[in-house]
């Protein structure tokens, strides 16, 4: 089912009407009965343009793509889980509307259209000529019977995830959200909190010191990446690694996958000297390229810092992860030790970085978990 943005749009169109006779008899906003449109019902929905409907509109598409209801005089509409479609216009090229933040988090894949090689022309050429239109031209092997898509779905969430690899993300998605001077708090140093604060992002980061503007990661963006972005990203790295024929997740797809799913959903900050280098240049204009630096650049730190051998934070995770039962208090305070110990070692002499934040974060929590621990032995 297609809808077709436009500025006259409402939210009507786009979702129903109540009917005429119930409006004049009902005494009760529960009386009146709503035509909902067809689509709603649909599996697969194509919205054409989206950028063209006007912003109250867009909040009523938003509630149906992320929350799967549409509500119209207290009647609501409960939608099937579907596949969404949208194209939208280059903003530059006027007759558009400003898209909420909200329904561009919605959008889990971002794609541009690459340009047309004119020695395809004959194609065009015989389109025109044979009045062929694009729907009609869609393989039937690709189109899937509601049972077969639910089972691509089930077999898709099945692909493993393997521990090095998922290891290997967390690294990367632990450079970009840490960022010290934003707030005075350690667990509130992040560009979630300056965002918040309605301060300048460059007067925030203007008082950062003592790194490598170059080479740290998290200057090159002005946010992190959301729990959203995150389940996005790893269920299309299982898509793509399911319709290649593998059984688990492989490091090249998620790095083709990676750049379409955050392409806007990290941001980039333009003014980072990263970007004046000759050889990085082109990566201001190239969103889909930098993105797949940035990924292959975390990587190589990744494996200059050893950490598929040398990561005692994942080691003591693992250890709280295989559960508490028949730990005794002398284990239990052993293992505080050794926390508060690489606490210490952690913090002695090194300048902040996000994947240290987070590893300091993260036994932080472990501390607290023990610290209860031993508290409900003591009874």
């Amino acid at each position: 089912a297609m809808q077709h943005g436009q500025p006259q749009m409402s939210i009507a169109d786009l979702l129903g009407n109540p009917l005429p006779a119930d409006m004049l008899k009902a005494e009760q906003a529960s009386d009146i009965r709503i035509a909902w449109r067809e689509w709603l019902g649909l599996r697969v929905k194509i919205i054409d343009e989206y950028n063209r409907i006007p912003t109250r509109t867009q909040s009523a598409l938003l509630t149906v793509m992320g929350d799967g209801y549409a509500e119209l005089l207290d009647q609501i509409f409960e939608c099937p889980d579907s596949a969404w479609f949208l194209t939208a216009n280059d903003d530059a090229g006027g007759g558009t509307y400003q898209v909420i933040e909200a329904l561009r988090d919605r959008i889990d894949v971002v794609v541009k259209t690459l340009h047309f090689v004119p020695r395809f022309l004959d194609e065009l050429i015989y389109r025109i000529e044979n009045d062929v239109r694009p729907e009609q031209a869609m393989p039937a092997q690709i189109r899937f019977a509601e049972d077969e898509v639910d089972a691509m779905g089930k077999a898709i969430r099945a692909v493993e995830v393997p521990v090095p690899l998922r290891k290997r993300l967390e690294f990367f998605v632990s450079q970009f959200e840490f960022l010290e001077p934003a707030a005075a708090r350690f667990e509130y140093r992040s560009k979630d909190t300056a965002r918040l604060s309605g301060v300048p992002f460059s007067e925030i980061l203007a008082r950062e010191s003592g790194k490598d503007r170059v080479k740290d990661l998290s200057l090159q963006t002005t946010n992190g990446l959301s729990v959203r972005a995150l389940m996005t990203l790893l269920l299309y790295a299982k898509g793509l690694a399911w319709f290649r024929g593998h059984d688990e997740v492989g490091i090249e797809d998620l790095r083709n996958v990676l750049p379409f799913v955050l392409h806007d959903r990290l941001v980039p900050h333009l003014e980072a000297p990263f970007f004046d280098s000759p050889e990085y240049q082109a990566l201001k204009s190239d969103r889909v390229g930098w993105l797949q630096t940035l990924w292959d650049l975390s990587c190589a730190e990744y494996d200059q810092q050893n950490r598929d051998q040398n990561d005692p934070v994942a080691d003591l995770l693992a250890e709280l992860a295989a559960g508490l039962d028949g730990v005794t208090e002398a284990q239990a305070r052993q293992r505080l030790n050794r926390i508060e110990k690489l606490v210490a070692e952690l913090g002695r002499g090194r300048k902040l970085y996000g994947p240290l934040w987070d590893d300091l974060l993260s036994l932080k929590y472990l501390h607290q978990r023990y610290r209860n621990y031993l508290d409900w032995l003591a009874g």
